[in-house]
């Protein structure tokens, strides 16, 4: 077999494999108490997730320049590895340009920012859990108005 049919082979198969990746991770477990885009959306503890990776844990619910926002994870938050967050504010998505989170200090030192995705009507990503985890370490969630403006919020990760 030739290298370009061998190259062409293996380029399909990363891409199936990208996809299919992508398309599990979108597959919306709407949480317990609804998954509407207004207030009171958001998992419940205990809830399974979508990733296989354990339960869902509730990470509580805050308020940041008049937008309810409530975070949760998914598995149980081991160092050195990706944890699934899924962030939902009140009024859906509509108004902000961005979310970013992180997992660490709030001035994110030795974390690793991931911007965030729409799927359905929450902000979904996978952040970096350091290993070591620094001391006070939180979920950060920072939101960015179409306007620019940025807000952050820090969420006990419960372990």
């Amino acid at each position: 077999m030739n290298l370009h049919r061998r190259w062409s082979r293996s380029r399909a198969c990363a891409t199936a494999l990208l996809a299919w990746t992508v398309a599990a991770c979108g597959e919306d477990a709407a949480p317990a108490g609804g998954a509407g885009s207004g207030g009171g959306n958001g998992a419940s503890a205990g809830e399974k997730d979508h990733h296989g990776t354990g339960v869902v844990t509730a990470l509580g619910e805050q308020t940041v320049a008049g937008m309810n926002v409530r975070a949760s994870r998914d598995g149980a938050g081991a160092l050195g590895v990706e944890a699934p967050i899924d962030v939902w504010v009140n009024g859906g998505t509509a108004g902000l340009a961005a979310a970013r989170f992180w997992i660490g200090t709030e001035d994110a030192k030795g974390s690793v920012k991931a911007k965030a995705v729409i799927e359905a009507d929450k902000w979904h990503t996978h952040a970096e859990v350091p290993n070591p985890l620094p001391s006070g370490s939180r979920l950060w969630v920072e939101l960015e108005t179409a306007a620019g403006a940025k807000h952050l919020i820090g969420f006990d990760l419960k372990n």
